[in-house]
Formats: C-alpha cells, sequence, structure tokens
C-alpha cells in the first residue's frame, strides 16, 4: 500500500489573512436611529405632560363640584336658620309690642291711688254744706255726686267753691289733675243743688 504523504503549506499560507465581505450599507438612505429615540422620547415626555395636565384639571373639577355641594348644603342651612331667626325676631317683637302694653298697664294700676284712703280724705275735708251722695273711680279719674245745703241763692257759690277747694288741696294733686264740675242742677222735689264733679287722674309718665 503506498504511503500517504500530506504536502505541507507552503511559508507564504501559513498565516492565514482575515476573512473580509464588502460592505454595501448606504449610510445616507438608512434610518437615523438616534432620531427616533429622540422622537419616542419627547412623545412620552409630551404624553406624559398631557396626562398631569388632565389629572390635575379633574381633580379641580373634583374639587370645584365638592365645594359647590357644600356651598349648596351652607345656602340650605342659611335658608332654613333664615326662616327660623324671622319667626323667633317676629315673636320677640310681638313679645316687646305686649311687654309694653303691660308695662303700661302695671304702670298704670301701680299709680292708681287707693280709693278708701282718698274718700276718708275727701270725707274728712268735706264742706259742712256739702253731702257727697255717689263716689266712683273710673280708669281716668274719680266721679263725685252730691248736694248743696243751704240757701238756692248761694248753692252754686258753695259748690264752686268746693271744686276750688279740691283743686287747691295738695293731698290729692298728687294723685289727681284737673277738678272739673260737670254738672250743677236743681232737684224739683226738694229744690236743692245737686252737683257732678270729675276729679282727672294724672296719667303716668312714661
Amino acid at each position: 500500500m503506498a504511503p500517504r504523504f500530506k504536502l505541507k503549506a507552503s511559508s507564504d499560507r501559513a498565516t492565514e489573512s482575515p476573512r473580509w465581505h464588502p460592505n454595501f450599507r448606504n449610510y445616507e438612505r438608512l434610518p437615523d436611529i438616534k432620531a427616533v429615540r429622540t422622537v419616542f422620547f419627547v412623545n412620552a415626555l409630551a404624553i406624559s405632560v398631557a396626562v398631569a395636565l388632565l389629572a390635575y384639571v379633574v381633580f379641580r373639577e373634583y374639587s370645584i363640584h365638592t365645594i359647590r355641594n357644600q356651598i349648596a348644603l351652607a345656602d340650605q342651612d342659611i335658608a332654613r336658620n333664615r326662616v327660623l331667626s324671622e319667626h323667633g325676631v317676629r315673636l320677640f317683637r310681638e313679645f316687646q309690642q305686649e311687654q309694653k302694653k303691660v308695662d303700661v298697664v302695671s304702670a298704670y294700676l301701680h299709680s292708681r291711688p287707693t280709693l278708701s284712703p282718698v274718700v276718708i280724705h275727701i270725707a274728712q275735708t268735706l264742706p259742712k254744706n256739702i253731702a257727697l251722695t255717689y263716689v266712683e273711680m273710673r280708669d281716668s279719674g274719680m266721679i263725685l255726686r252730691g248736694v248743696v245745703r243751704g240757701a238756692p241763692e248761694l248753692a252754686s257759690g258753695i259748690a264752686s267753691a268746693y271744686v276750688d277747694q279740691l283743686h287747691a288741696d295738695r293731698a290729692l294733686a298728687t294723685e289727681f289733675g284737673n277738678v272739673d264740675l260737670t254738672n250743677l242742677n236743681k232737684n224739683p222735689q226738694d229744690g236743692r243743688l245737686n252737683f257732678e264733679l270729675f276729679l282727672k287722674l294724672k296719667m303716668p309718665k312714661k
């Protein structure tokens, strides 16, 4: 069998040259990857800003809606309380008016003299020619009716003098004002002169 011989590589091919291939890429026509990345990040940032603004607007609208609801509830409370307040003010004014009436009546009742001491004083100071037949205490004053004794031609003078006496009486002046002779006539049965006097009460000072 014939021996196998190996061919020795020549020294020129001992060192292999690096492999290579032709570069047919056209860089001018290839897409700009950097520009694509930039546009992506810009769009992402714009979307983030838009989402943030939208969230802010939604939150603001929600806050405004909440505040409006609170204002509406407050207005309802104010309207309800206003009705109660106006009712209370009206009742208070009515109470004030009634209180004024009560005060006037109370002052008048306290200012009215007691009938018994007045009648006793009038009886003690009554002239001998005059006799009282009727005494009445009214809200506005006192009515005295009586008869004048004595000669008919002197009766009218005696009655007028009694009016002056009552008007000058200091004890009566504290409670009564004017003293008026309201009636003076002759009784046809006995010929005596009948008279009627009105002592007007002083109004209490307000």
